[in-house]
């Protein structure tokens, strides 16, 4: 398996993955135009020279190269809610008091507000059905953090991921079922295609206002708010895992929740490695598990392998030569990496469970 950047060619490939994700991932659908739009933004956000966060997309691919078939796909927001404001609703507590009663009441209302603005956000991650498999659902989510500690200029200190909520087999969300009935008559695969495309102004233009006072909310609608999708819920475990938390802001159309957390505390970024490289003869051995990339960005490459070796007192990564080359990895140059598991130190991230390294990652706007 190996991770690159989008390229032209996998135009028709992520056409697929759009249909296979289903309604509410709103960062792909299913329009060739704007898929093509995407992968030249991407394109054009690794090969410019940046120095501080802006305007650039980063989309990768997952490969396997002995097909060359796309496995997957994840990606980055360099900066979002800059262009356009990025709505959500806010979960406050709303505390109503009768002294003379002694009636307290404790209820929560949901406030439209658009408070990210210019964070880095995690997205686009989803592995296709038939590649789920031990290690790929790792890899793709943590290749995004290998990125950015390498090029830490390109990014903000907070970083946010938008976790699908829940929807059924029809691809009915119970949240938006109740709100479209007090809002925007659209049915949630409309209104998230509309959302994807860029057209924001449907939530400032159409939707409520005012608070939503949850206790008035149906049941089904109430109970799905903060909630992600089951198919999320390893995605959602992994970046626990890393240091994400929810801070009480959901989506405004299935109600998922969003999680945070600051750049330099994500684990897969405080435990990675930049190193020295050593290209070694292949002799088939096997030690354990690391990702590894090379330092690039147009050219960047990333897998998850158990043929490299590291030195820690010369800070080297031995790496065979078969594997060097696929990873565009000279002799005597740099790369970074982390062991995927726990270290003695405790530095490495928490294990996952191997039932959520292989479930579905049906992850993330």
């Amino acid at each position: 398996m190996i991770i690159r950047p989008v390229a032209t060619r996998d135009l028709s490939a992520l056409q697929q993955i759009a249909v296979e994700s289903g309604p509410g991932f709103t960062s792909l659908i299913d329009d060739r135009d704007f898929l093509a739009a995407k992968i030249r933004r991407s394109l054009e956000s690794f090969n410019r020279t940046a120095r501080a966060p802006g305007d650039e997309s980063y989309l990768f691919v997952l490969e396997d190269p002995e097909t060359s078939e796309i496995m997957g796909t994840t990606g980055i927001e360099a900066s979002v809610g800059i262009r356009k404001p990025l709505y959500h609703y806010q979960v406050s507590p709303v505390i109503h008091q009768s002294p003379g009663l002694d009636l307290p009441g404790h209820i929560n209302a949901l406030k439209l507000c658009n408070h990210y603005t210019g964070c880095s956000e995690i997205c686009t991650l989803f592995l296709r059905p038939e590649f789920r498999r031990a290690q790929a659902g790792k890899l793709l989510s943590r290749v995004r953090f290998l990125f950015m500690a390498q090029h830490p200029e390109r990014f903000a200190g907070e970083v946010i991921a938008q976790m699908r909520g829940v929807w059924d087999e029809n691809g009915q969300s119970p949240f938006w079922n109740w709100l479209r009935t007090h809002s925007v008559d659209l049915d949630f695969n409309t209104v998230t295609r509309m959302a994807g495309a860029g057209n924001n102004s449907v939530i400032p233009d159409l939707m409520p206002r005012h608070p939503l006072y949850t206790h008035l909310m149906d049941e089904s609608a109430r109970a799905v708010i903060g909630q992600v999708h089951p198919d999320t819920r390893p995605a959602l475990n992994m970046l626990e895992s890393e240091g994400f938390r929810p801070n009480g802001y959901v989506d405004p159309f299935d109600g998922g929740p969003t999680i945070e957390a600051n750049l330099a505390d994500i684990r897969s970024v405080s435990a990675s490695t930049a190193c020295r490289i050593e290209v070694v003869d292949d002799d088939g051995s096997q030690g354990r598990a690391f990702a590894i990339t090379n330092t690039g960005t147009g050219d960047f490459r990333a897998t998850v392998t158990h043929a490299a070796r590291y030195l820690p007192t010369r800070n080297l990564l031995q790496v065979p030569a078969t594997l060097a080359k696929a990873l565009h990895l000279r002799n005597h140059g740099q790369a970074r990496f982390m062991e995927l598991g726990n270290s003695a130190a405790g530095r490495q991230p928490a294990a996952i469970p191997l039932r959520d390294q292989q479930e579905a990652l049906h992850a993330y706007r």
